[in-house]
């Protein structure tokens, strides 16, 4: 297997393994339907050092089952149908543009999930990366083949999906310009239903697919945990405050929290190394002091990796 059929480009940036984990903030509509927020959010990832934010776009006469569209519900905007909630929280084509060239501003990419293939056409108005495709949207063949259509790169997310779906799902995209991840569609989800092994299980059965991680779990360690089994791509939902009004806001981090893990995230990169057992070039002053019997090493060996030249 050639680890260049693994690699995807996003942008300017390639991701697959080898290549430094590409940190996605996935704001969805945590947001609330006010830009200000979004901009806040898209600082936020930025000053913490990720790569990219997403968020959903869905047209809501599409999306919204016709039998819920005049239900009532209370939210922070006072009672309305749900019909007019989706609309309230839908972000359209201006904030769109005022948000991709914020997101020019600080340097950071941009893209989003669509739950529809309006959504889709509405999207590729932008320059994007790359588009997600939802856990949810996993099984809808006509979204899938319209993603597939754009020639961008594809994340596919694998909650609540089972192994022949997510096959089904690989197939009608195609293998050669995706990304999988790894995800429990529950919010939060609990420690023991993460099944973080599952990541090397999708890594041998998609052996020319990258694969990623998103997580919709509380904390941050295992999400860690993911990037030392190997995920390329982490994706985690942000916000400005888990107490603010929204489905989402109980199982996202925070500004501080998402600090510490892009800034995790990059120590355990650097600490995975590549594999091949050597002798540092800082460890010959502590074996010159600590080790009694150079056992089988020979002398030239350790001169070797010092740079020296034998019997100096």
């Amino acid at each position: 297997m050639s680890t260049n059929s693994r690699i995807r480009r996003f942008g300017t940036r390639e991701v697959g393994p080898g290549r430094p984990v590409y940190v996605c903030g996935e704001i969805g509509i945590n947001h609330n339907g006010e830009l200000e927020n979004a901009f806040k959010l898209i600082d936020a990832a930025a000053e913490a050092g990720c790569d990219a934010v997403k968020f959903q776009k869905r047209t809501p006469e599409i999306c919204t089952p016709r039998d819920q569209w005049d239900i009532e519900r209370d939210t922070p905007w006072g009672r309305m149908t749900y019909i007019d909630y989706r609309h309230r929280v839908e972000f359209g084509e201006d904030e769109y543009r005022a948000i991709d060239d914020y997101c020019k501003s600080k340097n950071i990419d941009w893209f989003a999930s669509p739950w529809d293939t309006e959504a889709v056409a509405f999207l590729e108005k932008f320059d994007l990366p790359a588009h997600k495709v939802a856990s949810a949207s996993l099984t809808d063949d006509e979204l899938l083949r319209a993603l597939r259509s754009t020639g961008r790169a594809v994340i596919l997310s694998t909650g609540m999906s089972t192994p022949k779906q997510i096959r089904h799902a690989v197939e009608v995209l195609g293998s050669d310009n995706i990304l999988m991840c790894h995800a429990t569609s529950t919010y939060p989800a609990k420690a023991e239903e993460l099944n973080l092994r599952v990541i090397n299980t999708l890594q041998q059965e998609y052996p020319n697919v990258p694969i990623g991680y998103s997580g919709h779990e509380t904390g941050l360690q295992t999400t860690l945990a993911a990037v030392a089994l190997g995920a390329v791509f982490v994706e985690r939902h942000i916000t400005l405050d888990r107490a603010m009004w929204g489905s989402d806001q109980a199982a996202s981090v925070e500004p501080q929290g998402l600090t510490r893990l892009v800034r995790d995230i990059r120590t355990i990169e650097a600490s995975l190394g590549d594999g091949v057992k050597k002798v540092y070039e800082s460890e010959l002053a502590p074996m010159k002091k600590l080790r009694r019997v150079a056992g089988v090493v020979a002398e030239a060996e350790i001169a070797d990796a010092a740079g020296e030249p034998v019997g100096v």
